[in-house]
């Protein structure tokens, strides 16, 4: 199974560590519309080729995170901590990989939109 995936057009590319053992489909305001499936890394352990060269950030609600996408193809990639912290993290968005590693993985729904607690 491939752990190299990319936005639509290709100028981001993401390569990650390992696979992950689980991911997250959160029904927040931003989540539902991009239709993100988040898997969580030690922030830098993923390479990330083509940022911030080829990409631009949103930053929304809480002012903790920027989401980051292909400032060719609009594609979300993933979103990064505002100021990084010790033990940081930062989510990939799994639907930029071949489907084969999200059918892989336990998809655990979150509800960032009211509770935000998980759902399962």
């Amino acid at each position: 199974m491939s752990l190299h995936g990319s936005c639509h057009c290709g100028a981001v590319r993401l390569t990650l560590p390992a696979a992950p053992g689980t991911a997250t489909s959160c029904n927040c305001s931003l989540c539902r519309r991009t239709g993100g499936v988040w898997a969580y890394y030690e922030l830098g352990t993923v390479l990330v080729q083509g940022h911030p060269e080829n990409t631009e950030s949103y930053i929304w609600g809480d002012r903790t995170l920027k989401n980051i996408r292909c400032r060719t193809c609009g594609i979300v990639t993933h979103w990064e901590p505002l100021e990084p912290a010790p033990g940081a993290r930062h989510g990939v968005n799994l639907r930029n990989f071949e489907p084969g590693l999200l059918e892989s993985v336990v998809v655990r729904r979150f509800d960032g939109a009211d509770t935000w607690k998980f759902l399962d």
